[in-house]
């Protein structure tokens, strides 16, 4: 009998210890389960018996009631998603062909999760719409030139469509790549190829304005002196001499012409203080102030800004005076 009872006692003591582990197991799963990490770029949002709570769950470790309680996690970092390329015709009526890409984050976890079913996918659809409106009512050239202002308005519709009811915030938008049509693109290169051929044709054109107006006054000193012109005139020869392919005849000596320009009259020596030199002195002062003004630069952004070329219609230059021919005085009898 004392056997039997034995038996029972134990057999009770073993239920009631498998009793209190498997309550022990329940009691330990049911606290594992109710235990949740909220990493540092998240936030939880959490669902009690199916109703959002007002407030997320901030960072680290917190407890949730389980069975009654669903978290939902939430990523608050800010997400760079490609916009796929978008066809359009812009307001002046050019086919392009423009993509993008959007950087925005979430502010509102609780808007992002209740608001919109995949707030991902619906950004996206938002930017591809977006981008399709602003390509028609901007042009070819602010599309090229001026993307700052255009980013700006991209941004500024899609925040207004997104921040408010979903709970996230647009930070920035930025055009990645403007296609333009193969003969769009050689209609500006020729224009382009005109527009510096036209500037080079400008710059040449006044290069030769203002070596003209060089070789005038020195003409002009030339004129006044005959020993400068019989000096240019070596000079020309020991140039020409330089080169051995020619052979150059000089038929009359320098002196000899020097001395029929005498006979003839056309020794324009003047001394110091005689009104020759002093016309000479005043004529050269004009010729070097207009080259003066000739040689400051100028932008040549348009044919009309080309320096004027003033004293070419008449027959007389400006810096360019007849040679004064003073007669020498009676030899004294």
């Amino acid at each position: 009998m004392r056997e039997s009872a034995d038996r029972k006692v134990s057999a009770v003591a073993e239920a009631a210890f498998v009793l209190l582990g498997l309550i022990g197991f329940l009691v330990l799963l049911v606290i594992l389960s109710s235990i949740k990490v909220v990493q540092q770029v998240e936030r939880g949002v959490v669902f009690r018996l199916g109703q959002v709570q007002p407030q997320f769950r901030p960072p680290g470790l917190t407890l949730i009631f389980p069975v009654v309680d669903r978290m939902t996690k939430v990523n608050m970092q800010t997400v760079a998603m490609g916009v796929p390329a978008q066809e359009g015709i812009s307001q002046d009526n050019v086919s392009v062909r423009v993509d993008a890409v959007v950087y925005f984050r979430v502010i509102d976890p609780v808007k992002a999760i209740v608001n919109v079913q995949n707030y991902n996918w619906a950004i996206s659809q938002v930017a591809q719409t977006s981008l399709r409106a602003v390509i028609g009512r901007a042009d070819m050239q602010q599309l090229l030139s001026d993307r700052e202002s255009i980013n700006a308005e991209l941004r500024q519709i899609m925040d207004g469509m997104t921040e408010a009811p979903w709970g996230v915030k647009i930070e920035r938008v930025e055009i990645k790549d403007v296609s333009l049509p193969e003969g769009m693109k050689r209609s500006m290169a020729r224009q382009a190829e005109a527009e510096r051929e036209r500037r080079a044709r400008i710059i040449a054109a006044d290069g030769e304005f203002q070596a003209s107006k060089r070789l005038a006054a020195a003409a002009e000193v030339m004129a006044q002196d005959p020993a400068s012109l019989q000096l240019r005139l070596l000079q020309t020869v020991v140039e020409v001499a330089a080169e051995k392919n020619s052979t150059l005849v000089m038929p009359f000596p320098v002196e000899l012409l020097r001395f029929f320009d005498r006979a003839a009259g056309g020794d324009q020596t003047s001394r110091e203080g005689t009104p020759a030199r002093a016309d000479l002195a005043e004529r050269l002062a004009k010729a070097e102030a207009e080259l003066a003004q000739a040689g400051e630069p100028a932008s040549i952004d348009s044919a009309d800004k080309v320096p004027p070329m003033s004293g070419m219609e008449g027959a007389e230059q400006p810096g360019i005076a007849p040679p004064v021919h003073q007669e020498e005085p009676p030899a004294q009898r």
